[in-house]
């Protein structure tokens, strides 16, 4: 076993009604104006409304920042540093999925710590302390309220990664109650998300004991629930399933990495505008397929996490759990191609560049080249 090292920060408090804690949890950090970041369809749904109600009802200084779109650019965090600058805020409440969260831990930086965005790219050049972040997901998502990463679009179409422990959320507020409200296209795409992190963090060459342990977790409480979940997501026992469950994949792909599906959607977003959770799905089969050649068992634990088999028949196979995550991306609704989405092989040129600068190639199971990143973009189409 190689050696290993780990830490674990941060507040997370999961509860039907814990938005409810929100002006106690800004009250104990003793900020005296906050900036609320989230996105306009939660604005149109009243969710920011909620939170400001909250706000006001205890006295809590706050103004609203809600333009945060699906793949956000550095032009959308300058616009909300300028607001964090001229309204002497002291701390930032993200509400919503990655989107908004990833906006926010930006802002923190450029707002505390000048400059653009792009001058942060990369990981820990962060220089100064940035203001506190409270993050309250909306989504069983993208796990980005408990990881120490931002993504945002930069003008080339290329998604940044901005990495520093500084970003990392000081509290977390996990309710189900705020994603019973998802349209049933968008808890498939997030849960999926989701579901990719826990294997991704599992599958990684930096993969730890304890990370393990998190992702084992996160993979059996999203696969017994996400059918559950996108069939009613009124069901509140499978929304605290798979909000726990994104948040144990957040922990543990904090720990351990990513690898080749981050490192090829990543471009399909950026350039094409396909949802991430949607990108990920989609290339998650493909991926695995690829990597099955560098198995050393954990395939058919994942299968038996997923699927709540204790045992699985003798002649177990990778391609049992390739088509499984096939079938499962059918059944909740999710595009299974490319081509369905308009991106064809003259797109390449695009995709392929920006996937290679991804470092999430060099955790990946498999070693891949140029031409394996070419190959997979083609077997997804």
């Amino acid at each position: 076993m190689k050696p290993f090292s780990f830490s674990v920060k941060g507040e997370v408090n999961f509860g039907a009604g814990s938005l409810n804690e929100l002006p106690a949890k800004i009250s104990a950090r003793n900020l005296k104006k906050v900036l609320l970041v989230s996105d306009p369809y939660l604005e149109k749904i009243g969710l920011v409304k909620k939170a400001g109600d909250l706000l006001a009802e205890k006295e809590i200084a706050y103004i609203t920042f809600t333009e945060v779109e699906a793949n956000p650019s550095a032009e959308t965090v300058a616009r909300g540093a300028s607001i964090f600058v001229e309204n002497n805020v002291d701390g930032i409440v993200c509400l919503g999925g990655g989107s908004p969260i990833d906006v926010a831990k930006a802002v923190a930086v450029v707002g505390t710590n000048g400059g653009k965005i792009e001058d942060y790219a990369g990981f820990n050049r962060v220089g100064k302390p940035v203001a506190p972040i409270i993050a309250v997901p909306t989504t069983a998502g993208t796990g980005s309220e408990v990881t120490s990463v931002a993504v945002i679009k930069n003008s080339d179409n290329f998604k940044m990664p901005i990495g520093s422990d500084k970003i990392l959320p000081e509290c977390v507020l996990l309710d189900p109650l705020l994603i019973t409200t998802l349209p049933s296209s968008v808890a498939a795409a997030t849960g999926m998300d989701a579901l990719t992190h826990a294997v991704e963090a599992y599958l990684s060459l930096e993969a730890t004991p304890f990370s393990d342990i998190i992702a084992e977790k996160a993979i059996s409480l999203i696969g017994a629930n996400i059918r559950l979940f996108v069939a009613n997501r009124t069901n509140l026992e499978a929304a605290s399933a798979m909000l726990l469950g994104s948040t144990f994949a957040g922990m543990a792909f904090a720990l351990s990495r990513l690898g080749n599906v981050h490192a090829l959607s990543h471009p399909l977003s950026g350039h094409f505008g396909v949802p991430h959770g949607v990108a990920n799905a989609l290339l998650f089969p493909v991926v695995l397929e690829f990597n099955a050649l560098a198995d050393s068992g954990k395939y058919e634990k994942i299968y038996r996490l997923i699927t709540g088999e204790k045992a699985c028949p003798g002649n177990f196979q990778p391609k049992m759990l390739v088509d499984e995550i096939r079938r499962l991306n059918a059944e909740i609704g999710l595009p299974q191609k490319l081509s369905a989405l308009g991106i064809t092989e003259g797109s390449l040129s695009l995709l392929v560049p920006d996937a290679m600068k991804s470092n999430l190639l060099l955790y990946n199971p498999r070693q891949t080249t140029q031409k394996d990143v070419e190959q997979l973009y083609l077997n997804a189409m």
